[in-house]
């Protein structure tokens, strides 16, 4: 099972720190940028946290404000020491960096950083004497400008400037760096003129660049030992380059996903675009036999175009071999040892038995899956969408060997990539099967905490029907609400909005409803009322008044009144909002539509219920129509003794008023207090309910009167019947809030019914003795 163990303390501080930057860290100048406190000295390991941790922070949690100053808390190195960051998407602009550039830093990863700008092109010169490592990817637009458009054409003048491709710049100075990632570089950059005065360079990626001409890579054959040139259009004469880079053998750490050994990745994206260059047994025995040393080698995605492998009989031979002589892959049995990663997920090869690798990427089985989903994640969300379909696929038909791991990986694509559609629809198809009741007991709180908070930034940031209902059904996979309560108010409003646009998918209506209904119900009256205030009862109230145009009662229909009657239970700001919105016509029209509706006459009921157990709102229920109504349904059978039992609540309530309150002349208060007589004698005890009360207090209220004794025998008869079916869990909650002297002050009472007393006995009866059987005896 995975860990509970807390955060640290530096985790917990960094936190709190980043939500509250103005009061600990820095202070607000000119009421807008931050400013550090002068008295406040932090080393690199600090800053670089804080830094990283809010990034962390901005990208993956929705509801982390970012504050437009942040980096300039950073501006000062005599306070502040940054050293290694990583800064991702549009989190950052060029005057973050600006903001930062007296810094020494040593590392620089910049991610799909989209709105930085050829003026970040300079800021990077001010980090040249001591950069070691950096990375663009994604940076689509760091090699423009912006320039006046007087000499543009014409088009250019619809904007008020020009995107003009800047082509000097050079990495002239950057005597340091041995670690650079250019990946998907935007097409017209000169890259060899650009890398040309880098003279060390140990690591290098050029994904989705491409260039016909690779030569100049020869100029780091003596130190280049780390390659990556996914997605580039490969030829022979790009292979006899790379097989001239002789160092690629040694170990160092790269910008591959396997940071102890030396990485050569030529891997291509099957599904992007058509490749003449096809992988043959010829050309893999020359990258083995030139480059026998290599530790890390990704070939995923190529067809191989001859036969690679050793005959079916020698596969099926012996138990499963990593060793190179025994390879099932012909070229790989000249390796001097097995590799510590193999690249070969969408490729035959992947299939094959004795393949000379510690860690495989591939689409065999789980273990390969997993692989290709760690590796690919950071950089190739394309190739990462469709290794986590395969582990849907494992998940939803076998058994999930390594869950934790599985999960894990999961939550991490699906916040490095939370605008990707592909992703968030795998992703979150995959934690639905991964989050079932078979897995629950493998799981942390801290865990499906992560869980939850990331199916609610899918919610948040992908406004898409399949991520919608997918995120949807996932949260059925939690004990709810206990296992929200911790995103309360935020996955209401998620749910909400999900329900408001009446053009929504009616599979994800029926889910937000019957999560909605689930929040709502057992929770305190502090959250029902902080709900309804967010528009929940509005909102059912439309789903309900749409499907009524529709002439429709469906789960919809039946699991909004339900959610009304537990977000109204307790809680009068409901129940008058449900009465400010038409909610009495919409029960009268819902009762004329659909009068075989057994469930729907319950829910509606009990609603009306809550709503007359409110004093102040129970002159709206009289009216000669209403009470009608409610009398007629005493006689109803439906689902059992429980409509009847709930409009005889209602009018109980209304009863107690007493007969000045009895406002309609028809029908009259005693021919209605007859019919609730005949139906309460009419109901079997022994019901068993389809109803929960978390207190009796609206029912105990009913007893210590004698203005109306058909209200008093109502509530004893209720008591009497959930003490007698359900002791476990309404003897105790009786005792506790007072009913038993309620009850023998009753029984004492002039204006009591006989019945009603005999009753009340009997309860009590029903209560001593279940107190005596659960008495604590052990000494």
């Amino acid at each position: 099972m995975a860990s509970d163990t807390p955060e640290s303390l530096m985790a917990l501080c960094t936190d709190f720190c980043l939500r509250n930057l103005d009061g600990t860290l820095g202070y607000l100048l000119d009421k807008e940028t931050l400013q550090l406190h002068p008295d406040i000295f932090l080393p690199s390991e600090i800053c670089d946290r804080l830094v990283n941790e809010y990034v962390e922070l901005v990208s993956a949690a929705c509801t982390f404000e970012p504050h437009e100053s942040f980096f300039s808390l950073f501006s000062e190195p005599r306070s502040t020491r940054l050293t290694r960051i990583h800064l991702r998407e549009d989190l950052v602009q060029d005057q973050d960096l600006e903001a930062i550039r007296k810094q020494d830093l040593v590392e620089l990863y910049l991610t799909n950083c989209e709105k930085l700008s050829a003026k970040s092109l300079q800021t990077l010169r001010s980090f040249s004497h001591s950069l070691v490592s950096l990375s663009l990817f994604g940076c689509a637009n760091i090699f423009y400008e912006e320039e006046n458009p007087g000499g543009c054409e014409d088009e250019c003048l619809v904007n008020p400037t020009c995107q003009v491709l800047v082509k000097d710049f050079t990495f002239e100075g950057f005597s340091r760096l041995r670690f650079l990632n250019l990946g998907r570089m935007i097409d017209g950059v000169p890259v060899e003129s650009l890398l040309r005065p880098l003279s060390s360079l140990a690591a290098l990626d050029l994904s989705g660049i491409q260039t016909s001409d690779a030569t100049f890579l020869t100029q780091w054959k003596d130190s280049l030992v780390s390659l990556v040139l996914y997605n580039m259009d490969l030829s022979d004469d790009h292979i006899r380059v790379i097989v001239q880079l002789h160092k690629l053998r040694c170990r160092i750490l790269t910008f591959s996903p396997h940071p102890t050994s030396s990485h050569l990745d030529i891997s291509r994206d099957r599904l992007s675009s058509y490749y003449k260059f096809k992988l043959t047994r010829k050309v893999l025995s020359l990258l083995v036999q030139k480059l026998g040393n290599l530790m890390s080698l990704d070939i995923s995605g190529h067809m191989i175009l001859e036969n690679c492998s050793i005959s079916k009989m020698d596969e099926e031979a012996g138990q499963t071999s990593i060793e190179p002589s025994k390879s099932s892959i012909m070229p790989f049995r000249a390796l001097k040892r097995p590799l510590q990663f193999l690249g070969l997920f969408e490729t035959s090869l992947c299939r094959l038995t004795h393949i000379p690798a510690y860690k495989v990427s591939g689409d065999k089985n789980e273990e390969q899956v997993l692989n290709a989903i760690e590796a690919y994640t950071e950089h190739r969300p394309e190739i990462t969408s469709r290794a986590i379909n395969l582990l849907f696929d494992i998940a939803r038909i076998e058994r999930c060997n390594q869950l934790l791991r599985a999960l894990k990986l999961v939550i991490t694509a699906l916040k490095c990539h939370k605008y990707d559609k592909n992703i968030q629809v795998t992703g979150s198809a995959a934690l639905f099967y991964l989050t079932n009741s078979e897995y629950r007991s493998e799981q942390s709180v801290k865990l499906r905490r992560q869980v939850i908070q990331v199916v609610l930034n899918g919610m948040e940031s992908y406004q898409e029907v399949t991520v919608q209902r997918n995120c949807c059904l996932t949260l059925c996979n939690f004990s709810i609400p206990e296992e929200l309560e911790f995103q309360y108010r935020r996955v209401n409003e998620l749910l909400l909005s999900i329900l408001n646009p009446t053009r929504q998918d009616e599979s994800i209506q029926r889910i937000a409803v019957h999560l909605c209904n689930a929040l709502v119900c057992q929770v305190d009256n502090d959250h029902k009322e902080a709900v309804g205030k967010m528009g929940f009862v509005v909102t059912m109230l439309k789903l309900i008044q749409k499907k009524l145009l529709d002439k429709t009662c469906d789960q919809v229909m039946e699991f909004s009144w339900s959610a009304l009657w537990n977000i109204t239970d307790e809680t009068p700001d409901n129940c008058e909002m449900f009465l400010n919105f038409n909610g009495m016509k919409l029960f009268l029209d819902c009762l004329k539509e659909f009068p075989e509706k057994q469930e729907l006459h319950r829910n509606m009921l009990g609603l009306l219920g809550n709503v007359a157990e409110v004093k102040e709102l129970r002159p709206q229920l009289m009216t000669s129509q209403f009470i009608s109504v409610f009398s007629n349904l005493l006689e109803s059978k439906a689902d059992g003794i429980e409509v009847s039992y709930n409009a005889c609540g209602v009018l109980s309530h209304i009863m107690f008023d007493g007969p000045e309150a009895w406002g309609v002349c028809e029908p009259q208060r005693v021919e209605v207090e007859e019919r609730m007589w005949a139906a309460i004698q009419s109901w079997d005890i022994n019901s068993r309910r389809n109803i929960n009360y978390r207190s009796f207090e609206p029912i105990l209220r009913l007893l210590p009167q004698g203005i109306s004794p058909v209200s008093q025998h109502w509530a004893t008869w209720a008591l009497y019947n959930l003490v007698s079916v359900y002791p476990d869990k309404y003897c105790p909650l009786l005792i506790k809030e007072g009913g038993m002297p309620l009850l023998r002050d009753m029984i004492k009472m002039a204006t009591a019914r006989q019945e009603t007393k005999e009753m009340a006995r009997k309860v009590i009866e029903h209560c001593s003795n279940f107190r005596e059987e659960n008495m604590d005896t052990s000494r």
